[in-house]
């Protein structure tokens, strides 16, 4: 078995390729933070195979973690809307010159003096800025120094220090970087304080969670969020509660519509609610925001995204609000998609208005129950040889190569008529091909699915002239994952719910 600590991270490249490299026999991620980081989809590494899981409301309301008190302090010393936004993220230099003010720090001393505070961490956007942050406080007489990486300044200390004069008393403050969003540990920190936009989700819960062991006399945690207008803070109320958000919320935008952890306080100075019901109607236009959201990954990965690649990066509140309004749902038509916007290629401007535009299309919706459907799909698909024509060996190897993989095998271990698939040969293979997914194909959609001797099931010979055309390949292969990888949260979003 092998395990996997921090599991949030198996969504970056050098996480995912030593994933990919391995093939252990059974693999546990552990992860405090399963939310999307960098909207990345970290279930979707597993299959939405998920063997246990406590919330942030749960753990508190089981006694496990202290209670927040949280206060949202609204922040007019900066104008988010004038700094320049980049692959979904603010600019680094543009966003530190406009934090590093004193009018900005001075509001957070106040707030800060009003509780006594003995061990606080505050998450900074950048060096310079925790270096500011640092001597500000301290020659306002809060100790506190500036932890990160690089070349020190002079208020910086080497992490393990800056972290046993916290926990002597020495410092009051330490101003981090991004440091010790995880892999720390200092229950007696009773504040943090967020002094840079939530832009993650995963880091906002980190950052939290920094201050929520428990500890001796602490009752509580106090948390200190500046709030301003930028992108994005809507979304801090449904963090806190762990919600999820539906359209009753977004009409309303009010933050007293969740149901937070027992016994925690949430505070939101009144003028954030009108920031707050401002986002949430930018909410409400869902095809701006689902076009939005397709420039934001688009422009991080710097081409073109697949569909599988916008569903596994794309903003997860954008992805629901998709899902449920089928009109606006691109990943139902994605071709329509590219034409609407002018990104198709000349040769899929050639599928466009063919026979193999309304294949893929009937792909991308196609019912399905149950994972049957997949292998048969796969058998054409043929990895990456489209063949026309499927036989008995052809479907066998397909359905044996695809229930080979446990997550897959979940469908076959549910029904007693499949329980005991893995001792199957050709014969019980076939016989569950054309029970099942063949049959059905054959009659919901006979335009595409033919009979013909010697033979499983066909293809309409129309798909003949397009079968070798890479961008035919190409669209056939991503539909395939994409309908497999929402097959799996669905299956797993219903479970929860």
């Amino acid at each position: 078995m092998t395990q996997a600590d921090e599991f949030h991270h198996a969504a970056a490249g050098n996480y995912k390729n030593i994933l990919e490299y391995f093939t252990p026999r059974f693999m546990l991620g552990l992860t405090a933070t399963p939310e999307r980081l960098d909207n990345k989809d970290v279930f979707a590494i597993c299959d939405y195979n998920s063997v246990y899981e406590l919330r942030l409301k749960e753990a508190i309301n089981k006694g496990w973690l202290v209670p927040f008190r949280y206060y949202g302090i609204y922040d007019d010393t900066v104008d988010y809307t004038q700094i320049a936004v980049k692959n979904g993220r603010y600019d680094i230099n543009q966003l530190e010159t406009e934090l590093m003010i004193h009018k900005r720090a001075n509001l957070i001393l106040n707030h800060y003096l009003k509780y006594n505070s003995k061990s606080g961490m505050g998450f900074c956007t950048s060096r310079a800025h925790a270096e500011y942050m640092a001597k500000y406080f301290s020659e306002h007489d809060v100790p506190s120094v500036a932890v990160y990486s690089g070349e020190q300044g002079e208020n910086a200390r080497e992490r393990s220090k800056a972290l046993s004069e916290l926990k002597a008393g020495k410092v009051k403050v330490v101003f981090s970087v991004d440091m010790f969003n995880e892999g720390i540990d200092v229950p007696s920190i009773d504040m943090v304080l967020f002094l840079r936009p939530t832009e993650s989700p995963t880091v906002f819960l980190q950052q939290l969670g920094r201050g929520l062991r428990k500890y001796k006399e602490k009752a509580y945690l106090n948390v200190l969020d500046f709030i301003g207008n930028f992108k994005k803070g809507g979304r801090i109320p449904f963090l806190l509660s762990d919600g999820t958000y539906d359209s009753k919320t977004i009409r309303t935008g009010s933050p007293m519509n969740f149901e937070y952890p027992d016994d925690c306080v949430i505070d939101f100075d009144f003028r954030l609610i009108d920031l707050f019901k401002k986002d949430a109607e930018r909410e409400l236009h869902i095809k701006d925001k689902i076009k939005e959201a397709y420039d934001e990954v688009k422009d991080e990965l710097g081409y073109r995204p697949s569909r599988v690649e916008l569903f596994l990066h794309m903003d997860s509140r954008v992805y629901q609000a998709m899902k449920s309004n089928a009109k606006y749902n691109i990943l139902k038509d994605y071709m329509n998609f590219l034409n609407e916007i002018d990104e198709l290629t000349d040769e899929e401007k050639l599928l466009f208005n063919s026979k193999a535009r309304e294949f893929i299309h009937m792909l991308e919706t196609t019912g399905m129950v149950k994972s049957y459907k997949m292998p048969v799909l796969q058998a054409f698909y043929n990895e990456g040889d489209v063949i026309l024509d499927v036989d008995e060996e052809s479907i066998y190897r397909s359905f044996r190569t695809f229930y080979a993989r446990g997550s897959n095998g979940v469908d076959m271990l549910k029904d007693m008529s499949t329980s005991n698939y893995k001792e199957w040969d050709k014969k019980e293979y076939v016989a569950l091909a054309k029970r099942n997914p063949v049959k059905f194909l054959l009659q919901s959609e006979a335009s595409f699915f033919k009979e013909k001797e010697g033979y499983v099931i066909a293809l309409d010979e129309a798909l003949k002239p397009f079968k070798d055309l890479a961008s035919f390949k190409q669209q056939f292969v991503d539909v395939i994952e994409l309908r497999t990888l929402i097959y799996y949260k669905d299956r797993f979003d219903a479970r929860e719910h």
